[in-house]
Parts: C-alpha cells; sequence; structure tokens
C-alpha cells in the first residue's frame, strides 16, 4: 500500500526541515466527521458531474465529493441523485454533457477539470457550478477574481507548491542544468504552471526546453525527444501526461531521466518524486462547499476559491532504483513502492 506524506502548505526550505505527517490517497483521516445535518426529506436533489476524462487524479476528486456528501447524509439514490458524465477528453462530448445537464434543470454541478468547468460554465448562468482540479479559477475565465467570484462559478483549485517541487528536484538532482517541460499547450492549468516554473527557473540560471502535445497520441514522440535534451523532466498536473504515465515513465527511465510530476498520482503511475496536490482532498472540499449550497442557500458568487492546505509528498523507490538515484537519507521516510507485491 502506499505511503504518502502530508506536508501544510507554506515554502519548503532548500534543505527540506520541515516536519511531515503521515497520510493516504484518500484518507478518511482528513473528513469531517459524520456527524451534522443529514439531507432533509422530500424531493431529491440532483447533482450532475461532468469529468474531463479518466485518470486517477480526478477519479480522486469525484470520489472525494460523493464522500463529502455521505458524510452528511447525502447519498445517491435515497435522497439525492447524481448524474456522472465522462468526456473521456473530448471537447465535443463535453458540450453534448453539458447541453444536457441544463435541460434537465440539475440543481448543482460538479465540473472536474478545467475544460469540464468551461464547459458547464459557458452553457448557464443560473445552476451553481462547484468545480476543482483547476489551477486558477480567474485565469481560467471562470470568475471574476479568486477571491469573489460574481459568477455561478466557485470552487476548489489545485495550484501546486512549485517552487518546492523543484526545491525537491534539486535536492535529488543536484546536477540538473536544462530541464524538461512536457504538456498539452491546450490545458489552462499546464500553461500556467510551466510558465511560474520557467520565471523561476530563470532566477536560478537554469535552461530550460518544452515540447507540448495535443492529445494523448502525441505523448510517445514528444517524450522521446525531450529526453535527449534535458537533465530532468517536470510534469504539471496536466490531464494529458497523467493519463499516459506509463508512457513517459518507460521512455524516461530508458534514459535515466528524473521526473518530477505535479500530483502523487503520477508518481504512481512511475514519475519520480512530486511534493503535490491530494485530489482526493480537494474534492472533498469541494463537496463541503457543495453542501453550503444544498443545505444553506449560500451564494455561491460571493463564495471565494478555496485552496489546497496540504500537500502529499512522496518518492516512488521502484523508479529511483530503476535510475540508479540514491535517495538522501533524510527523504527515505517519504519512498513508495507501488511495484511491491506485484
Amino acid at each position: 500500500m502506499s505511503k504518502f506524506r502530508k506536508i501544510a502548505a507554506g515554502v519548503l526550505a532548500a534543505a527540506m526541515t520541515l516536519s511531515f505527517a503521515a497520510c493516504d490517497s484518500n484518507p478518511s483521516s482528513a473528513a469531517p466527521s459524520s456527524s451534522g445535518s443529514a439531507a432533509s426529506s422530500g424531493e431529491k436533489k440532483q447533482i450532475g458531474i461532468i469529468q474531463l476524462m479518466d485518470h486517477p487524479a480526478l477519479n480522486a476528486a469525484h470520489e472525494g465529493f460523493v464522500a463529502a456528501l455521505e458524510e452528511k447524509g447525502y447519498k445517491d439514490g435515497e435522497n439525492i441523485a447524481i448524474v456522472y458524465q465522462n468526456g473521456q477528453g473530448d471537447t465535443n462530448n463535453l458540450s453534448t454533457i453539458a447541453d444536457k445537464f441544463v435541460g434537465d434543470k440539475v440543481d448543482l454541478v460538479l465540473a472536474i477539470a478545467t475544460p469540464a468547468a468551461q464547459a458547464i460554465a459557458g452553457k448557464t448562468k443560473d445552476i451553481p457550478i462547484i468545480a476543482t482540479a483547476v489551477t486558477d479559477f480567474a485565469e481560467a475565465g471562470l470568475v471574476e477574481s479568486n477571491d469573489k467570484p460574481n459568477t455561478n462559478v466557485s470552487g476548489t483549485n489545485d495550484m501546486n507548491p512549485i517552487e518546492a517541487q523543484f526545491d525537491l528536484m534539486f535536492q535529488l538532482y543536484p546536477e540538473v542544468k536544462t530541464v524538461g517541460f512536457l504538456y498539452n499547450s491546450s490545458e489552462d492549468n499546464s500553461r500556467l504552471q510551466v510558465d511560474i516554473a520557467k520565471a523561476l527557473l530563470d532566477t536560478k540560471g537554469i535552461q530550460y526546453v518544452e515540447r507540448t502535445v495535443a492529445s494523448t497520441n502525441d505523448v510517445q514522440q514528444a517524450t522521446t525527444s525531450i529526453v535527449t535534451e534535458c537533465d530532468a523532466i517536470y510534469l504539471p498536473t496536466d490531464n494529458v501526461f497523467a493519463s499516459s504515465m506509463p508512457i513517459v515513465s518507460d521512455i524516461a527511465i530508458g534514459s535515466k531521466i528524473p521526473v518530477i510530476c505535479g500530483e502523487s498520482g503520477m508518481v504512481e503511475g512511475g514519475g519520480l518524486a512530486t511534493l503535490g496536490i491530494n485530489y482526493y482532498n480537494i474534492g472533498h472540499q469541494a463537496g463541503l462547499m457543495a453542501l453550503r449550497i444544498l443545505e444553506e442557500g449560500a451564494d455561491i458568487t460571493q463564495m471565494p476559491v478555496e485552496s489546497s492546505t496540504d500537500y502529499d509528498f512522496c518518492i516512488n523507490g521502484d523508479t529511483a532504483q530503476a535510475i540508479g538515484l540514491t535517495i538522501p537519507d533524510d527523504l527515505k521516510q517519504y519512498v513508495i513502492t507501488p511495484n511491491a507485491g506485484e
């Protein structure tokens, strides 16, 4: 079983001397008590869930959202009706799903990932939309500002501690001179994170190269090309690459290139390490926001976008061994072995 570590939000020192506490990918310890008001009897509220595509991080956000509702007594098929739709990474599918939710006049929508949120937000200004796995709601055009949306959209972001992630990269691989960026250029989230990372590397005088993709069909070629030009790879929380980690991992390991990832599911998929978002937790947090609308009638236009308060810290021991990396003693407690027992 994976053993993730949780770090309180904040700046990670270069020596990484902050304290960590144990956590799981979808920890029950992060969930509030099930005590509290349950759903009232009467007509079932209908909640539509529109998810960009299938991969562990987005699936975990979905699970966390549903768990938050269940903990307060809202159970699908009993006192609420949840309609789950997956766009399979296709914007046309997302548009069709959004049209259906609007036509069905659902009471609330959970949108998982930026393209899903943009699809449903473009179809209705009336239905409350709680989104998650969106890096910057304002940058994505979903709200007027993250502090005061003034639209029918709010939710939880998945902005990563990018500077701390690079501190981790340089601690594991201090000899890095050129970083390679791989991402989907059509994802607002990915472009934003890479822009922040480039600015950081500029201050450190470290070179970088990049390859962008339009779909999973481009991942193998892009990865094969970039490993010849860099010492390490950085992957933001990019949906295309999150769903293609076995391809990236095989190529990077073959070239002995470490891959620092945006979130722990990508590390489990073969990346080397991360200090990243826990998607179950931000999905759960989004569920609590939805409950404020369902139970209290909260005005979503005045609900600030919320950020994560903790992060997963893990290193893939199998990948480290495969690329010949010796893990520093002070980081060995954060090692996971996804392939153990296979």
